[in-house]
């Protein structure tokens, strides 16, 4: 296949699909490798970021896609219907960023980590699709392990795990000694 006509398969297949395509399937449908086909879509990319017209690549670890640039959202919204936004219980952020910062992780791992039960919270990230199961731990009872998904780096912007901001050694110490004190106090009740 020429240059001209991947390039065009490309946009077809990312405008159709509507959702990220990874770029290792993108390049066995147009007969290239990963390389000359990442090639072709940083290209597209460029022609999208200098053109005037309302679309734009995102990319996404090893997949890309194409969206709505942004300055278009509110005429968006004119013409289709608000999605539903969720908003995230206190539980559910701290058990996301549990899985988020020890992926992959366990349930129990989690419930301990938390010190409660974290059943509702995990089922509510995986029915949202925050986190995901990504096998099993080579242990007794074979339990579960969690870590994010694709959709969790397009919620917080990101466009992988190691872009997530790491709260240096100074903040770490102060949360310990907060702990130790809520623990102290409820001791001391």
């Amino acid at each position: 296949m020429n240059k001209k006509k991947a390039i065009a398969t490309l946009e077809a297949i990312l405008f159709a699909m509507g959702d990220s395509v990874e770029i290792s399937s993108l390049a066995a449908v147009i007969g290239e490798d990963v390389e000359t086909t990442r090639s072709y879509l940083e290209e597209m990319s460029k022609k999208y970021k200098r053109g005037s017209g309302g679309i734009m690549m995102t990319w996404l670890d090893n997949a890309v896609q194409l969206c709505t640039k942004p300055e278009f959202y509110e005429d968006l919204v004119k013409i289709a219907t608000a999605p539903k936004r969720y908003t995230l219980t206190d539980s559910c952020i701290e058990t996301l960023s549990i899985v988020a910062y020890k992926q992959p992780v366990t349930r129990s791992e989690i419930d301990r980590i938390r010190g409660v039960n974290c059943d509702h919270a995990v089922n509510r990230l995986l029915e949202l699709d925050l986190i995901c199961e990504l096998g099993r731990l080579d242990a007794p009872g074979k339990p579960i392990l969690f870590g994010t998904t694709e959709q969790f780096l397009k919620t917080f912007g990101v466009r992988s795990v190691d872009e997530i901001p790491h709260p240096d050694a100074l903040v770490i110490e102060e949360f310990k000694q907060q702990a130790e004190e809520e623990v102290q106090l409820s001791l001391d009740i």
